[in-house]
């Protein structure tokens, strides 16, 4: 994941700033003394110095459903937010070229606030949101002094580019549509884990089904004969009835001014799907 969002900046910058012929080199080592003093050309670094969750980004943590023909549910978690934190340096044999070579990279980031998604590798192309770019904040993350002890070399001008990207580590999960649900009232038993059984308890079932028509389900308006209750039918047909006992039901269904069609329901059962 890393190493194919340090890709897509190389490319980026071969082509904003540009680099023509490899006069330039772009490198993502640790600019350490040592490795500055084998330099023979003009060089970008590129160092990422931090990784860190966007929390300000993070979003709702509820899980997506996604319910299929085959009678499953495909479940997924929410994906993350990664910042990353990159510090950018040129090296020259003087400072007016190292200068030039900032500014270039300086104004080719405030060009593109995103990576542009046709030089994003593949593995990154199901990003659900912009890599977003930022540069030369304020509220940088590193002190420059701090960093250049730590690398045991000069001090040197940087330009600080945060990465914001997303990241999808979980796997998806398919589980069998939940259609039923039981409720029990009634008397504990002394262990407070289950009801006790002579208490005889009053049993609910909450059910749900999907209208499956090819006429628009806006018009369509669904009652429980029974109970003479309106029934929500959501966008996509599906319905749910909730505190029922165990038993046969009656389920009408009308559209405009046409006469209505009455199914049957029988609570419980194994599922509640109606053709119309």
């Amino acid at each position: 994941m890393i190493q194919e969002m340090d890709e897509a900046l190389r490319q980026l910058l071969l082509r904003e700033l540009p680099i023509k012929n490899n006069e330039v080199d772009i490198a993502f080592e640790q600019p350490k003394r040592e490795w500055s003093a084998r330099l023979n050309r003009p060089t970008l670094s590129i160092f990422l110095y931090d990784i860190r969750e966007h929390l300000k980004m993070r979003g709702s943590h509820q899980w997506t459903v996604e319910r299929r023909p085959d009678g499953t549910a495909l479940q997924r978690r929410p994906p993350v937010k990664i910042k990353l934190s990159y510090m950018i340096t040129a090296w020259a044999t003087n400072s007016e070229d190292e200068h030039n070579l900032l500014s270039r990279t300086l104004m080719a980031f405030y060009r593109q606030p995103i990576i542009p998604p046709e030089l994003l590798p593949e593995s990154l192309q199901d990003q659900p949101s912009p890599v977003e770019l930022e540069v030369s904040r304020e509220d940088t993350a590193h002190k420059p002094v701090d960093v250049w002890t730590v690398l045991d070399n000069d001090l040197r001008p940087s330009i600080t580019l945060m990465v914001t990207m997303t990241a999808d580590p979980y796997r998806p999960i398919v589980t069998p549509l939940v259609r039923t649900r039981e409720l029990r009232l009634g008397q504990l038993a002394a262990t407070g884990q289950e009801l006790i059984d002579n208490a005889a308890p009053d049993v609910f079932w909450t059910i749900g089904g999907t209208v499956h028509t090819s006429k628009p389900l806006a018009d369509l308006q669904l009652t429980l004969v029974e109970q003479g209750r309106s029934i929500q039918l959501k966008d996509d047909g599906r319905f749910t009835i909730e505190r029922l006992r165990a038993g046969d039901y009656t389920l009408e269904i009308q559209t405009n001014q046409q006469k209505p069609t009455r199914h049957k329901l029988t609570v419980p059962a194994p599922d509640y799907d109606l053709n119309v």
